[in-house]
């Protein structure tokens, strides 16, 4: 017979035997447990005594060829409590159980920008498998050392007048917003995503335990704004199993580190971390893990810093890339003071307090300056707005008890009369809309016309309009004082002349406004009084 392969037959005859005496037959063993008992999203196994914690498992339903996950939680002396990251109804008593030998983890990549995911990684915006991607990335990873991080020095603007101004928020810091339900803490955390668009910051919104129309909103929202461009959604919704409440923000942050570590910008919202607290309370409960104050487990502290120590500004030597968090947690009636609340103002840099009676009375953003800090400072502001607005704060609070005290008294030397005026005109300034984020310089604009007296002369409900068209004459015939201000990020003595000027010059102009629309409201007004006669 012809031999294509062109070997002679001793050739082929020692390739066979060399392969015989090199033959070793790999054996492999695996460890394989059963399921005792299943209840509530954890499942008691036997057997896997080789188990890690925080462990990936797969058991294996006895009626399905599908393996459902679970994570290992509880490693105890003769079985291990795990916690089922899918549904649970599907198992039994005895079904078998086997070990990944990893440890929990998901996809990341620049293939989930755009997309809405569940907290394992897995698309659930019906738009197709999710590609590229680039690793796999644990969800629970030491955060970075000292040595590897740098001081927090870049402002990450969220365009609110009221944060940018006293709470700045710097690439890399951890700042919570605080406050009761309905007090606008999501649209803080909407606004900032929004005003990213352009800068290059990747963002995340990771919602947990919200309605899944709340979440569809914000989805809608940020498309409407063009943020989806730039955004990934991580959803583990009020309908999906404590578990994945539970692993949820662990998962976004693995998200955003993957970006961080190539260099980039990340923003992180956390929304909100109270609910994870309770999804994590759950699961101990059932585990038999000891209750401690407001049944929650002791290591309910450990669950949160964990997370938000991986929030860091990297070195340049590390890429000099960021994770910017901005953690949400909800008060009971104002209750700053409860377990979680005051456990996440402990390991943040900082808190955006939200007063629901600021909210009610029509101040909004409902920021409470008194209670709200930034712990990063100015270092977080360009110099121009560090300038203008370094006594609002103090202004503010000023105003605040003055205005307390007025209500108990009429007679008021001039000088505490200007300052109400001027204090109700700044509220009024550093009011905004929902989803209207603003730019820096114009910010410090206006916060200087409102600083420095420009506005005492106009009438508070005239304000809001003054300020529109503020913004128009600025950016039709003082375009080059705007560029001035964000290119250099400073308030120099020609831009400072340059910009008293200009207000002083749409004073007039608005001025005239006014003047020219007056008899028309006065006509109406006696129009309106002589029909009522």
């Amino acid at each position: 017979m012809a031999n294509d392969s062109g070997l002679r037959a001793s050739e082929i005859k020692g390739v066979l035997l060399s392969e015989i005496e090199n033959y070793g037959e790999a054996l492999q063993a695996e460890e394989v447990g059963e399921v005792l008992e299943v209840k509530d999203g954890i499942a008691r196994i036997y057997g896997l005594t080789k188990a890690m914690a925080s462990e990936m498992l797969e058991i294996l339903p006895s009626d399905s060829d599908e393996p459902v996950t679970a994570l290992a939680l509880n490693l105890e002396e003769d079985n291990i409590g795990a916690v089922i990251l899918g549904d649970w109804t599907s198992l039994h008593e005895g079904d078998r159980v086997r070990r990944t030998g990893r440890v929990l983890d998901i996809p990341a990549g620049p293939g989930y920008v755009g997309r809405v995911v569940d907290a394992l990684g897995e698309a659930i915006d019906g738009k197709g498998p999710i590609e590229p991607i680039e690793e796999n990335r644990q969800i629970d990873v030491v955060a970075p050392g000292i040595v590897m991080r740098q001081p927090v020095h870049e402002p990450l603007q969220t365009g609110l007048k009221a944060v940018d101004s006293m709470i700045p928020i710097g690439r890399g810091q951890r700042e919570l917003i605080i406050g009761d339900r309905g007090s606008g803490k999501t649209a803080i955390a909407l606004d900032t995503i929004i005003n990213q668009k352009g800068n290059g910051v990747i963002c995340v919104y990771c919602a947990i335990g919200q309605r899944a129309g709340k979440v569809a909103s914000v989805v809608q929202t940020l498309k409407e704004h063009g943020a989806m461009d730039y955004t990934v959604v991580v959803v583990a919704g009020a309908a999906d199993p404590a578990p994945m409440q539970y692993i949820a923000p662990y998962s976004a942050c693995a998200i955003a580190e993957h970006f961080m570590w190539k260099g980039q910008h990340t923003l992180v919202v956390f929304d909100d971390l109270s609910k994870q607290a309770t999804a994590y309370r759950q699961l101990s409960l059932i585990l038999r893990r000891p209750p401690g104050r407001e049944a929650f487990p002791g290591d309910v502290f450990y669950l949160h810093s964990r997370l938000l120590e991986r929030a860091a500004k990297l070195s340049d030597a590390h890429g000099g890339g960021s994770m910017t968090a901005l953690p949400i947690i909800e008060t009971q009636d104002g209750d700053v003071s409860a377990y979680i609340p005051t456990n996440v103002i402990s390991i943040t840099d900082g808190q955006i307090y939200l007063e629901p009676d600021l909210f009610n009375s029509g101040v909004r953003p409902a920021v409470n300056v008194g209670i709200s800090v930034s712990r990063v400072g100015g270092d977080a502001q360009i110099k121009a707005m560090k300038k203008v607005a370094g006594r609002l704060r103090l202004d503010l609070a000023q105003y605040r008890e003055l205005e307390a005290f007025a209500q108990f008294g009429s007679d008021l030397d001039a000088a505490t009369q200007a300052q109400l005026a001027r204090g109700a005109r700044t509220v009024e300034v550093l009011k905004q809309g929902q989803y209207q984020p603003m730019a820096v310089e114009n910010q410090v604009c206006v916060i200087f016309a409102a600083t420095e007296g420009h506005l005492d002369e106009i009438e508070v409900r005239h304000l809001r309009r003054w300020e529109r068209g503020f913004h128009d004459f600025l950016g039709t015939q003082q375009e080059g004082l705007l560029s001035g201000i964000r290119d250099g990020g400073v308030l120099t003595d020609e831009i400072n002349a340059d910009l008293v000027a200009a207000i002083a010059e749409y004073n007039k102009i608005f001025a005239a406004e006014v003047e020219a629309e007056a008899p028309a409201e006065g006509a109406t007004e006696a129009a309106t009084a002589e029909a009522t006669t």
